[in-house]
């Protein structure tokens, strides 16, 4: 059995956005020598989200849309009233309850099968990191594990 990660720095530019990153998976996977295992594809923000959809461009606007109708910027969020909130604050702190209740519905990690060498992807599927705060820096761990 062997392992192997790697990681993934992004500048995201807007929220929310889908960035691709199937060709850092792919060449990650490829370079890992691994012929049969698992790659996980994991972001560490709770504001991030990693997910794998089609990456067409008519349906990449409609997800943006379904985003922001789930969890408006706009609305009252708990997590944005710092008035009250004492937990978990930093110097540049932003309201964004509304990308933490909109990463609820999409998750942190995916897992993809390898066999024989090749990431086990459907013909549209993609693996995207999806931006849900706003512009800034980001880290996603590509971690293979198989023989």
């Amino acid at each position: 059995m062997n392992a192997l990660v790697t990681r993934v720095k992004l500048e995201t530019t807007k929220a929310p956005e889908f960035i691709d990153i199937t060709e850092h998976v792919i060449a990650h996977v490829k370079d890992s020598g691994i012929r049969d295992g698992l790659v996980c594809i994991y972001s560490k923000h709770t504001t991030a989200a990693v997910k794998i959809n089609e990456n067409e461009p008519l349906l990449l606007t409609d997800m943006e849309a379904f985003l922001k109708r789930i969890a408006p910027v706009d609305q009252y969020y708990a997590h944005n009233d710092f008035e009250i909130r004492t937990v978990n604050m930093t110097e540049d702190e932003c309201p964004n309850g509304h990308s933490h209740c909109a990463s609820l519905t999409l998750g942190t990690s995916e897992t993809i099968p390898i066999i024989d060498g090749d990431l086990q992807l459907g013909q549209y599927q993609s693996v995207f990191v999806i931006e849900l705060d706003r512009a800034r820096d980001r880290e996603i761990l590509i971690s293979v594990l198989g023989a």
